[in-house]
């Protein structure tokens, strides 16, 4: 049997529905377990990325008692360790996403060393070796505003700041112990040095990741058919502990201009009473603008000629039913040329998805070596089906609801669509359901960021719109590490 070539999205007719329209949005909502999670990831990455960090060194004068003019120097600070505690968080505030790493503890190593003349002694005294030094109360405070730059995401730092609450110095090497008093002199450096270092390589970070972003794709080819517009619609809206990320959404033409779409963002957080990181919404007007390409790029056309009671495509089996088809071409095999009339329409409710479709079905005889149209049929199909997923795959299955007929033409006398009824619902439900689901069965994959696996997903519908309610997992931390903030 030939390949119906509708493509999956087609396909998603079991998990889907009607509504056309010209305003159609995908929204994605990251809920508060999602932005923990978020915090959790970035934080690490965050931590990975800072360490090793070299601070500057510094270098001062001190004149002791009895022994005169020291000079004492630091020498290759570097911070080499960072350890977030647990009372971290991330929020959206008034100005944008706030992020609070509080109760940090960090190492740093560094070298120390001295020299002095003293009228004691007619020569120069020197010393050195190396430290090691813990910090204690560490804050970090970071404020980040996200807006839409002309359907991309732009990202910057309003607020960035680090505070430093104690220091322990511990002395290695020389007489380290009795020149203790004389290394507590760089504490205030190490500090400030620290406080200032940190927020400036997180706003660098943040211009990469600011790149990044505005880099991404307006539209993403799904094939040489359609393409999927990925411009951002307004502002990113946050809510009370969450925030909400609205994209156009709609399935275009592969050479098609990207439009921009202004839709008010509709924050929702429902789903079904389960509490998940993240929620992806989509509109049925995705489904249906990705049908509309497809059927306009003619791929909607299915050449039937295997079925399960192949004595269905012989005239032979219709002698009685429409007896013209048999006297003029009796026992020859039969094709059934199937196209669609229009767009099939997807319509999902909060009971159920559906769709309805409307096809031509043109029955070929081959007649020796000639293909001989002689009847074309109008089939309007109403259909319903159920959404499932698991991992980063959504599978559908699909039922026949109900259908009609109608004699578009003949070649062959006029027959009533009675007569054919029951074989047409025998190959509707034997032929045309089967083949939706055992492609529907095979899964689509939701687009997710590489290494970012959906775990426990909950799909809901309600009107006019299909969501996935999903915890996220991260597979491989290493990965992060490739990104430009990074």
């Amino acid at each position: 049997m030939a390949c119906l070539r509708l493509l999956p999205l087609l396909l998603l007719l079991s998990a889907a529905a009607e509504a056309a329209g010209d305003e159609a949005h995908v929204s994605a909502v990251v809920a508060e377990k999602g932005l923990a999670f978020a915090k959790d990831v970035l934080i690490g990455e965050a931590v990975r990325s800072l360490t090793p960090l070299r601070l500057p060194g510094s270098e001062k004068a001190v004149r002791v008692p009895f022994l005169g003019g020291i000079r004492v120097a630091a020498s290759n600070i570097t911070l080499f360790h960072l350890d977030v505690g647990e009372d971290s968080a991330i929020y959206p505030g008034d100005s944008g996403l706030v992020v609070v790493a509080s109760g940090i503890t960090a190492n740093i190593s560094m070298d120390w060393s001295y020299c002095y003349d003293s009228w004691l002694f007619p020569i120069e005294i020197a010393d050195s070796g190396t430290a090691s030094i813990l910090v204690q109360g560490m804050e970090v405070g970071i404020t980040m505003v996200i807006k839409n730059s002309n359907g991309s995401l732009a990202l910057s730092i309003s607020q960035c700041g680090c505070y430093v609450k104690d220091l322990v110095i511990s002395l290695d090497g020389g007489a380290s112990w009795f020149y203790q008093g004389f290394i507590n002199a760089f504490e205030d450096h190490i500090k400030a040095a620290v406080e200032k270092a940190i927020p400036e390589n997180i706003i660098e970070g943040t211009g990469k990741l600011d790149s990044f972003l505005r880099g991404l794709p307006r539209s993403v080819s799904l094939d040489n058919v359609a393409a999927l517009n990925m411009t951002f619609v307004n502002d990113p809206h946050c809510g009370n502990s969450s925030i909400e990320f609205d994209i156009n959404g709609l399935i275009t033409s592969a050479v098609a201009k990207t439009n921009y779409l202004q839709k008010h963002p509709q924050l929702s957080l429902s789903c079904g009473g389960a509490s998940k990181m993240l929620l992806l919404s989509l509109d049925e007007d995705v489904f249906n603008s990705a049908l509309e390409v497809y059927f306009k790029a003619g791929s909607m056309h299915w050449i039937v000629d295997k079925v399960s009671d192949q004595s269905l495509l012989n005239t032979a089996s219709w002698k009685f039913i429409i007896p013209h088809l048999y006297w003029n071409y009796p026992n020859d095999d039969m094709l059934l040329n199937i196209s669609m009339a229009s767009s099939p329409v997807i319509s999902i409710t909060s009971e159920k998805i559906g769709a309805t479709i409307n096809a031509d079905m043109i029955i070929d005889v081959l007649d020796g070596k000639e293909t001989v149209p002689v009847a074309c049929i109008s089939v309007v199909v109403s259909a319903s089906g159920v959404v499932e997923a698991s991992g980063n795959k959504v599978y559908g299955k699909v039922g026949l609801d109900n259908f009609s007929l109608a004699l578009k033409w003949s070649k062959i006398g006029n027959f009533h669509m009675s007569l054919i009824q029951g074989v047409i619902r025998v190959f509707l439900n034997t032929v045309c359901m089967p083949y939706l689901n055992s492609r529907l069965g095979n899964g689509f994959i939701v687009p997710v960021v590489h290494d970012f696996t959906l775990k426990d997903v909950y799909v809901l519908t309600t009107a006019e719109q299909l969501t996935l309610c999903s915890d996220v997992t991260f597979t491989n931390a290493s990965s992060l590490a490739s990104l430009p903030v990074l």
